[in-house]
């Protein structure tokens, strides 16, 4: 991972700016999100199924492609023709979709969820040491990303097998006004000074919680915790995942170059974030080096999951550059939503 001084400062001048959100958020249904499944894709259809049964997905929101699986990336212009039938396929009140694979995961050098975010577009990428497109969503309080922006956040309920996916399903569906009881924060400091980076932040991130859960800014990876809701770190590869137990809703992941690679091994993969426990993960597709805004800000994203915000508002809303990163669990679960059918 290479270490690139640029736009740091801007994306630290943006993290010690307060997040105006409010005390219970609002968040997106069933009805805002779109299903989209690979009918090619014995998996993703299976994964499909499932899922729309647990979020009562409208069934006019479910949106059927077939291309050939079992590829990390699609070319562009066969992107292109995809995307374009899903635009055309998409009921006007969507505001995000979700896909239902793990492979492909990258689209050029961009990651997929981007791209069925905002549509390709090389000013989102790029795999030298430069900063790329910022999103409009960004640190926003939007609740209609598309109706506002042109863009909806997709994340990807992605898996190598069924029935990790029904438990990681079942985990969004069980996250739902559960408050994260009991729940913790890990900031964990590394020895890995290129991968580190986003500790400079850490002190921030605690303000930004205001006290609404413990913050721990530990310098080795946990092991044996059984009170995970928030766990960011930066490293290649994080020892102990399978001794820890993370609560329902939980997001974490690594900051480094490859996590995004989902069934790549160059690196640790972010869906090993997900087979540990976790309900959602991030990770780069290409060489991002180490630019804090194409990765999450811990603060932004803890701040507003806990007031209410779904995963995937949360998430997407935590990363000022994208494009090179794709987000990965269920993204409906909102632990801190205020109460029932709020």
């Amino acid at each position: 991972m290479r270490t690139p001084q640029c736009m740091r400062a801007r994306w630290l001048a943006v993290t010690l700016c307060a997040v105006g959100v409010s005390a219970h958020a609002s968040g997106f249904t069933a009805r805002d999100l779109a299903v989209i499944v690979n009918d090619a894709d014995p998996l993703s259809a299976a994964i499909a199924g499932y899922y729309v049964s647990r979020r009562s997905i409208p069934p006019q929101n479910v949106l059927h492609l077939r291309f050939a699986a079992g590829r990390a990336a699609l070319p562009v212009q066969e992107f292109a023709e995809l995307h374009e039938q899903v635009l055309q396929r998409t009921p006007p009140q969507v505001q995000a979709y979700a896909l239902t694979w793990a492979q492909p995961y990258r689209v050029g050098c961009m990651s997929i969820t981007t791209a069925f975010a905002a549509g390709f577009d090389p000013a989102f990428c790029s795999e030298r040491c430069t900063a790329t497109r910022w999103s409009p969503y960004y640190n926003s309080n939007s609740r209609r990303p598309f109706d506002q922006f042109r863009l909806r956040p997709t994340m990807s309920i992605a898996a190598t097998n069924l029935d990790q996916a029904r438990q990681l399903i079942d985990r969004g569906v069980a996250a739902d006004r559960s408050h994260g009881s009991g729940g913790r924060a890990y900031l964990v400091r590394t020895a890995d000074r290129a991968r580190n980076v986003r500790a400079a932040t850490y002190a921030d991130a605690k303000l930004m919680v205001n006290g609404a859960l413990p913050v721990e800014t530990p310098a080795v990876a946990p092991e044996a915790r059984t009170d995970i809701m928030f766990y960011f770190i930066g490293i290649a590869r994080v020892a102990g995942l399978a001794t820890n137990r993370f609560l329902p809703g939980a997001i974490a992941d690594h900051l480094t170059s490859f996590g995004g690679q989902l069934t790549g091994d160059a690196q640790m993969s972010s869906l090993r974030w997900l087979e540990a426990g976790a309900t959602g993960s991030y990770g780069t597709v290409s060489e991002p080096c180490n630019l804090l805004g194409k990765f999450p800000n811990p603060g932004m994203v803890m701040k507003r999951y806990l007031a209410g915000e779904t995963l995937i508002e949360a998430y997407w809303k935590s990363v000022a550059m994208p494009g090179q990163g794709i987000f990965i669990g269920e993204p409906l679960a909102r632990p801190f939503g205020a109460a029932a059918g709020s």
